[in-house]
């Protein structure tokens, strides 16, 4: 992170302690450490995941972090991660908005190098002496003998079906958030639905994160809220990558909202939150 100072006791004696805890924590974990609620909520013991998660939001409106999605890989071989960037200054939106397009600019994958043109002997000598080695006599098979014919072997047992991810995803929405607790009736009833969120290119942590963000108090029914949720929260389609036509912008990071994690454009959200999340913030 540019301009970034070295660490000092005060550094956010400003924040509420909740999120003056998680910020020191976070603070201090090495580059590329895990950053998502999960992981954080099981690497401290104060706060759970519902806590862990309102203090990163607060965190992100008061210009510490940001989340995004990356492609990363090449070709045909490319997939989206999603990487949180940490600032112990608190900035502001502009100065994220610049970063992050910069950050943006400098993911972009280099020109490959022209292929080398296929080799031609230059040399006349080389070609004569080729050509004057005289020819191999054809080599002779020598026929072998027949064998027994392999007796059959007896055909494997039918492998027992396994569970889809988006049944997987499902089914352990439950032990993320005792409120989200499906039935295997549920998980089946609403498995198409999930299967269309890993069409558009999320894994199970991300439909997972989604699902569980900003839930309320109580829950009466998982399976029409997760229904609900699937539907409303699904994200777009992503292109799939195709050959790149030379001065073409891909755009290979996308910002995410620090609430429910729908993604889009940097100026599209205020605070690390898109328009519907801020509209819910009784801030």
């Amino acid at each position: 992170m540019p301009d970034q100072r070295l660490p000092h006791e005060g550094d956010f004696a400003m924040l509420p302690e909740r999120e003056r805890h998680i910020a020191g924590y976070v603070d201090a974990l090495p580059e590329g450490a895990a950053m998502d609620i999960k992981s954080l909520a099981r690497s401290q013991p104060l706060y759970g995941q519902m806590a862990v998660g309102s203090a990163l939001r607060a965190l992100g409106v008061a210009g510490h972090l940001r989340h995004v999605r990356c492609l990363i890989g090449e070709g045909g071989q490319v997939r989206w991660v999603t990487r949180t960037f940490w600032s112990r200054i608190a900035r502001d939106n502009e100065w994220w908005e610049a970063f992050l397009a910069a950050e943006e600019r400098g993911s972009a994958p280099q020109e490959a190098a022209a292929p080398l043109p296929p080799w031609v002997p230059t040399d006349p000598a080389a070609s004569e002496a080729s050509a004057s080695v005289p020819a191999q006599p054809p080599v002779t098979t020598v026929p072998q003998q027949r064998t027994a014919e392999p007796e059959p072997q007896p055909e494997a047992e039918a492998t027992v079906d396994r569970p889809s991810p988006a049944f997987l995803a499902l089914a352990r929405l439950g032990r993320t958030d005792s409120r989200l607790a499906l039935s295997a009736a549920d998980c089946a009833a609403l498995e198409q639905a999930a299967a269309e969120w890993f069409a558009r290119g999320v894994d199970a942590d991300y439909l997972t994160r989604v699902l569980a963000a900003g839930l309320p108090a109580s829950v009466d029914s998982p399976f029409g809220f997760v229904r609900r949720r699937l539907r409303d929260k699904i994200p777009p389609r992503l292109p799939a990558a195709a050959p790149v036509v030379p001065g073409t912008p891909v755009r290979r990071l996308i910002v995410e909202c620090t609430e429910c994690a729908v993604p889009g454009r940097p100026e599209a959200f205020r605070d690390g939150l898109c328009r519907p999340c801020r509209q819910l913030d009784p801030a």
